[in-house]
């Protein structure tokens, strides 16, 4: 599996040193959100949220016919991979990448922050993440990419299919990941996608793979997703599962509703998590509403209740303006 990793990237990597750029154009893109939520079982009650980023994106063209692309994101205290006094001494900056491409090289991405890995960037559920709302679920593992990572597109050979690779060297003990995908989009309305990745660390390394598919007919998408995350030895962690369905349906071009569904299966685990999730989204003039209703059982993988584990209930609403 490690193999594929150098696949591509010499020659990508050769052309890189001869060419100055000719050139090239600064842009920059926002976003924010004002939200409302409120989950059961918590003593805070309601709560207001905020979302605020700005994405400088920068662009030319090479003597060679390349392309560069340089993007950074400014969104405070966001980067949640670290803890809050590192996030607050980062403040403002979060991820940030450079992308070389062609069409005959294919395209390369190093991200020196926040990159994703060919696996990590497809492992949304179906149903967006319902299990992430505040219900106190544990996430579900993937091959993440990290810091100082590279994600390669290989060059079209055939029409409709895109394939993938990714690595990552890790921290200075261990905890190298690779990572591949291959998405095929030849019948119309139809998507499939298939991920693998693999984390070794000193000892003991994780597999994780995604598979998902989405058909859109008419006013309807119906999708599904799956993600195993496995691991050598049980010391490493608990093997893990989550499938996911979910259906959307298109009212107008401003109105949508889509209804989705999660299961988490833990090993060992006596009881399976489950959540639903209902929401309606209004676009007009830039603005998009939205509400969402989720439910969930079996929280903590048991049905006992009490302040953090059982069921559970939470509503929230947003507002989202991009500029």
């Amino acid at each position: 599996m490690n193999n594929f990793k150098k696949l591509g990237l010499t020659a990508l990597a050769g052309s890189l040193v001869v060419s100055s750029a000719v050139a090239g154009e600064m842009s920059v893109a926002g976003g924010a959100s004002i939200g409302l939520k409120n989950t059961s079982k918590t003593a805070s009650g309601k709560s207001w949220t905020m979302g605020n980023q700005l994405t400088f994106t920068g662009s030319g063209e090479l003597d060679n016919g390349m392309n560069v692309s340089l993007s950074f994101v400014i969104d405070q205290n966001d980067d949640t991979t670290l803890g809050q006094t590192a996030r607050e001494s980062n403040s403002p900056f979060d991820s940030h990448s450079v992308t070389v491409s062609s069409d005959t090289l294919g395209t390369l991405v190093f991200a020196g922050e926040g990159g994703s890995s060919a696996q990590s960037a497809i492992d949304t559920t179906a149903a967006g993440d319902a299990w992430d709302n505040g219900s106190g679920i544990t996430a579900i593992r993937s091959s993440e990419a990290g810091n100082n990572s590279m994600l390669y597109t290989f060059p079209s050979v055939v029409d409709d299919l895109t394939v993938k690779a990714s690595y990552s060297p890790g921290s200075a003990g261990g905890g190298s990941a690779t990572a591949y995908h291959i998405g095929y989009a030849g019948v119309e309305g139809l998507t499939l996608d298939y991920a693998v990745g693999e984390t070794e660390t000193i000892g003991s390394e994780q597999e994780h793979t995604t598979y998902k598919a989405s058909y859109a007919y008419s006013s309807f998408t119906l999708s599904y997703s799956n993600t195993e995350s496995a691991y050598d030895t049980d010391a490493d962690g608990t093997d893990e599962e989550i499938s996911s369905w979910n259906v959307a349906y298109t009212v107008s071009d401003d109105l949508s509703i889509a209804y989705g569904q999660e299961t988490i299966e833990t090993e060992d685990a006596a009881t399976d998590e489950e959540v639903s999730k209902i929401n309606v989204s209004y676009t007009t003039g830039g603005v998009t509403l939205s509400a969402s209703q989720f439910e969930a059982s079996a929280v903590g993988n048991t049905t006992t209740e009490s302040a953090s584990t059982g069921d559970k209930e939470r509503w929230s609403l947003s507002a989202t303006f991009a500029f």
